[in-house]
């Protein structure tokens, strides 16, 4: 791909994550499903805050953490999605711009009386994070948030799962998809969440098999959920048909690049500890990114992911703390 201003755009729910330990007998008191992430209103933000106990606070958001992640590889980097014009607003876009990333989306005026969006995440002793989100501003990205020249000028442009929620999010996902597809650029897209994939499952099959779709990034549970099997080959035998090109993550079992009758397993980056598994996902699919908007192999691509999602579970937060491409250079990945 040539002639283009960024490697990837990324659209999503633009939120401010406020992060909390707690142990499972928490998660059960409050009738909470680990591991899973709900969305929630004004109302029980502010009740499960009170009840969270000390919290860190930083930017989030599974887009949003994923244009970091490229950036801190050294690609170029966008993001378009919906904050409100308040302290928390201020907070996203300063943070995301901090990591060298565009961001240029019209904030939600305060008259509007929408909030920024959050998201209380619980951290269980395992690293298991558990979230409830409160969409706010971010539900109100519009088709008329969906800048065409950034868009064309993108290699890849990279949706989430969780915009399929909102009707108004839905139909801008589309108008982004067409056009990144009318200017001869491509479409990824990540599942989120195995609940998200139950809502729309029948939608998400047709955006991969129409090939509105040319990259899905999926993590087990979630290919689980899209072809309805507890079989693991029955599911990517489902992809393989379905999608141009999947990337399954697997955890600790490393990861599967699925291209046709191909099949690329590569094996996880090894990490002494797990802190916090918030944003692994979203840094494993910023370093397949850099490194497929670079013409590299897949497999050297999935080998970027995992590094960079074993460096994000190692601390608390979903972004990176340290430059991921020196990690890169550092683990001979790539040259100097």
């Amino acid at each position: 791909m040539t002639d283009t201003a960024f490697d990837v755009l990324t659209i999503g729910n633009a939120i401010y994550d406020v992060l909390a330990h707690v142990d499972d007998a928490f998660l059960v008191r409050e009738g909470l499903v680990k591991g899973s992430m709900r969305l929630i209103d004004a109302e029980e933000a502010v009740r499960l805050y009170d009840h969270m106990g000390p919290a860190v606070r930083q930017s989030g958001g599974c887009a949003g953490n994923t244009a970091s992640g490229i950036a801190s590889f050294g690609g170029r980097a966008a993001f378009i999605g919906k904050v409100a014009r308040d302290e928390v607003g201020e907070a996203y876009a300063h943070d995301l711009r901090g990591f060298g990333v565009a961001f240029a989306t019209p904030p939600l005026e305060m008259g509007a009386g929408i909030p920024s969006g959050r998201s209380m995440i619980l951290i269980a002793p395992d690293g298991e994070r558990t979230m409830n989100t409160f969409l706010g501003a971010a539900n109100e990205l519009t088709p008329a948030d969906i800048d065409e020249k950034t868009v064309a000028g993108a290699s890849v442009t990279y949706l989430e799962g969780y915009l399929w929620d909102p009707p108004k999010a839905k139909e801008a996902f589309r108008v982004a998809a067409d056009i990144a597809h009318a200017h001869g650029r491509k479409v990824a897209l990540t599942l989120s969440d195995s609940f998200c994939v139950d809502r729309f499952r029948g939608e998400f099959l047709d955006l991969l098999r129409s090939r509105r779709v040319d990259i899905l990034f999926a993590n087990e549970a979630e290919i689980h959920a899209l072809y309805e099997t507890g079989d693991f080959d029955s599911a990517i035998a489902g992809l393989a048909r379905d999608a141009a090109l999947g990337v399954v993550t697997l955890g600790e079992k490393g990861s599967l690049i699925v291209e046709g009758d191909r099949r690329i397993p590569v094996p996880a980056h090894p990490v002494e500890r797990i802190a916090d598994s918030t944003g692994a996902g979203d840094l494993f699919a910023s370093g397949f990114l850099f490194g497929h908007t670079r013409g590299y192999p897949h497999g050297l691509s999935a080998e970027l992911g995992a590094l960079a999602a074993s460096e994000v579970i190692a601390h608390i937060g979903a972004r990176p703390e340290g430059s991921l491409l020196e990690r890169a250079e550092q683990a001979g990945m790539l040259e100097r």
